[in-house]
Order: C-alpha cells, then structure tokens, then sequence
C-alpha cells in the first residue's frame, strides 16, 4: 500500500472507532440521565486509538522476539498479563 492508501485506510478506521465510540457512550449516557460532549467521545476516541496502536506494536515485538512473524494467543495472553480480568476472560475464550 502507498502512504496514501495507508493514510485513507487509518482515516476509515478512526472513523468507525468515533462512531462505534459515540453508539456506546450515548447508549450509556441516557441510562445515566447525563449528556456527553461530542469533545468527550473524540478525546475518548483518540485515547483509544492510542491503547489499540500500543497493544498492536507490543504485540509485534512479542511474536518477533519469539522469532514469527505472526501474532499468537501467547502474545495476546503476554499483553493481558498485567491486566488479571482480561486474562481470565481470554484463557476461558481458549478452553472453548
């Protein structure tokens, strides 16, 4: 891909982030009775956009230091290990 296509392809994503995050906040914003600021839904928005860049590269530097070039569940579990909820979640998802 041309840095072009590249930059049209981040544009779609963050796109879809926006509108994923603005459905889950308004849906939570209305059981709460409060309103949320479209500032809020883009800055939360980039702040997720940020975590899912971090967890993407640390994830690579996983499967490279094992030597492959291809993400595995042992990475993913790598990632989660600090977060003790998350593992559980994702070694019950292996189990099944």
């Amino acid at each position: 891909m041309t840095d072009v296509e590249d930059q049209a392809v981040e544009e779609r994503l963050k796109a879809a982030l926006w509108f994923s995050v603005g459905k889950i906040v308004d849906e939570e914003a209305l059981k709460l009775g409060v309103n949320a600021s479209p500032q809020f839904i883009g800055a939360l928005t980039e702040l997720l956009w940020t975590q899912i860049a971090n967890a993407s590269e640390d994830l690579r530097a996983f499967a490279r230091h094992a030597g492959r070039q291809t993400i595995s569940t042992e990475d993913a579990l790598l990632l989660a290990r600090r977060n003790e909820d998350l593992a559980k979640v994702l070694r019950s998802c292996l189990k099944r």
